[in-house]
């Protein structure tokens, strides 16, 4: 503890402003429960930026986490283009000091001599994405914590092709910030070098979201849309997109219409979790809508919930849902002929399997890389010959085409109201595109469980767990022997009969994956913006026909609590 309380007393120093040492004395005064939390490590600059709670103190975001960030990633591309114009663009989401912070991190910018364009107002993310290439940005950073709780907030960091920084640049940028102290943050801002951005960009985002976006179908004056956006950001494009490409039966959930950084009506605004949408279904029983879209604060993930076939409206998981946008965009691209053998779509190691049995079955290739949209982005960048259709991962996130490098909730509510208001137009439904897919391929049936573990006991627990699973290998799963354990942090896919041992060939990641002789998989790994830890599981089997579907889900499910059970999970 005196290793704490030595550390918080350097924020009493003149480096930092009066209202931080208040906060900070304070603290020390009062001996206070969470002073070992916000100082007992630093705010990691990880390989995508930071996201954490606000407040004082080394572990937590503030005007010197984040100034000291901004300071390290302006030192980095002054060495990288120098005598060049430096410009970069920086947009914010709906939560607490998220404006503030942008300003703040727009005058380190202008103080190491960089041209600044904010945005006017908040902004979706990957709007942010596309501003980067469309205003010729060196770099875009975008203020937000996702779909973290009210008192977080983020920094993320987007590079000149406009996805988030990936290798070289991301250990080089980090190097640099850690390299520094506090004292070395300059914020004497030039204000003559901020400019202002706003609808002019919207018009160019939007104009780009529909290009990719909608095809040549029919229905979309009959399809009922009921909208949420959770008091985030998406409130400024999605309905507008909806409405320039022809959708006039939308259907605003207003009590989550304003922008509200406390999230108010909202547990949690993750429209991962079914209670984030309650309201919206609620709406759209009311009104008979066909589907229900409802996206994160920053507006980069996206839930979808459809009418069953009994009528009911039925939450998607993200797995399901990029199966079916997948299924679709690579059957409009066969239908305008445009498929050569020179497609790939991407997808990352935790999400279903099912991408790519689909894709294989048109010809097309999968690409496959660690967790996050940024993995996918770099497939684009280093696959320059190669087209690239579309990609997603279990999150809830997809994108569509590559004018965004990163999940873009705007454009997939289009693309999902394509699909299905195309269904629609003929006699059948979103819901009843995923149970063809089923037919066509296998019934895949995911499930997600994090577990929280808090605090500097909670890291250690994390770490354990993470070393118990991978030095004392589980070898059986409901009874089906395990055949490979993948290792993507030693970069070793391990045959566990014969003990053959295969390089990974992508990015070493804390992340094992364990694979039975009947393709269930169960994946493990620590959450890099969250203290959780996750455990993905995947169970497969055969579908022979749709009127089956709820009887193979329900055996499927059981099956996946059997494992839970076993892991003592």
């Amino acid at each position: 503890m005196k290793e704490i309380t030595t550390k918080a007393t350097e924020w009493l120093s003149d480096v930092f402003d009066n209202q931080t040492q208040i906060e900070v004395k304070q603290l020390i005064d009062i001996n206070a429960d969470d002073l070992a939390d916000r100082f007992y490590k630093d705010t990691e600059f990880g390989t995508g930026g930071m996201r954490g709670i606000m407040g004082a103190g080394t572990n937590r975001i503030n005007k010197y986490t984040l100034g000291k960030a901004t300071q390290g990633l302006s030192n980095y591309l002054n060495l990288q283009f120098p005598n060049e114009e430096i410009k970069v663009v920086i947009a914010y989401d709906c939560r607490h000091n998220s404006k503030e912070f942008a300003k703040l991190v727009a005058d380190v910018f202008t103080a190491n001599n960089i041209k600044v364009y904010i945005f006017e107002d908040l902004r979706p993310t990957p709007e942010l994405s596309f501003a980067v290439n469309h205003l010729n940005c060196k770099a875009g950073i975008v203020l937000t914590a996702s779909h973290n709780p009210p008192e977080y907030n983020g920094y993320k960091v987007y590079w000149q092709d406009g996805g988030q920084i990936v290798p070289p640049e991301d250990k080089a940028i980090i190097t640099e910030v850690n390299s520094l102290d506090f004292s070395d943050i300059n914020f004497n801002n030039n204000d003559d070098l901020v400019s202002y951005v706003g609808n002019e960009v919207d018009d160019a985002f939007w104009k780009a979201s529909i290009k990719s976006g909608t095809f040549d179908i029919k229905g979309r004056e009959d399809l009922k849309i009921v909208f949420t956006s959770l008091h985030g950001t998406s409130i400024k494009l999605i309905p507008e997109v909806l409405k320039q490409a022809g959708y006039t039966q939308v259907h605003i959930v207003e009590e989550q219409a304003e922008p509200n950084g406390d999230f108010p009506t909202v547990k949690s605004p993750n429209p991962e979790e079914p209670a984030a949408l309650k309201m919206a279904v609620d709406l759209a029983d009311k009104v008979n809508a066909d589907i229900v879209i409802g996206t994160d604060p920053d507006s980069d993930r996206l839930g979808i919930a459809v009418r069953d076939l009994d009528g009911n409206m039925k939450l998607l998981n993200g797995n399901q849902t990029m199966a079916v946008m997948t299924d679709f965009l690579i059957k409009q691209w066969k239908k305008e002929g445009q498929l050569n053998g020179n497609q790939f779509v991407g997808s990352t190691i935790v999400s279903t399997n099912l991408v790519k049995e689909i894709a294989t079955r048109y010809g097309v290739e999968t690409k496959i890389g660690l967790t996050g949209f940024k993995w996918i982005a770099k497939m684009i960048k280093d696959f320059p010959n190669q087209e690239f259709i579309g990609g997603g991962e279990e999150s809830f996130g997809y994108m569509v085409g590559d004018f965004v490098r990163d999940k873009d909730a705007v454009t997939s509510t289009l693309l999902a109201c394509e699909i299905a208001a195309a269904a629609k137009a003929n006699n059948s439904s979103f819901y009843n595109e995923l149970l063809n897919i089923y037919v066509d391929n296998n019934l895949y049936k995911e499930h997600l469980i994090s577990l929280v573990k808090k605090g500097m006991d909670g890291a250690q627990e994390i770490k354990q767990m993470m070393t118990d699973f991978r030095n004392s290998p589980i070898t059986e799963i409901d009874g089906e022997k395990v055949n490979f354990l993948y290792d993507y942090q030693a970069s070793v896919k391990k045959n566990l009969i014969t003990g053959e041992e295969i390089t990974i060939e992508i990015p070493k990641s804390n992340v094992l994956i364990y694979e039975t002789e009947k393709g269930t998989r169960i994946a493990c790994r620590p959450s890099g913006t969250e203290p959780k830890i996750k455990f993905y599981f995947s169970v497969n089997t055969s579908l022979n026909s749709t009127d089956k579907a709820k009887e193979i889900e329900l055996e499927l499910d059981t099956k996946i609590q059997r494992i839970i059970k076993e892991m003592n999970l």
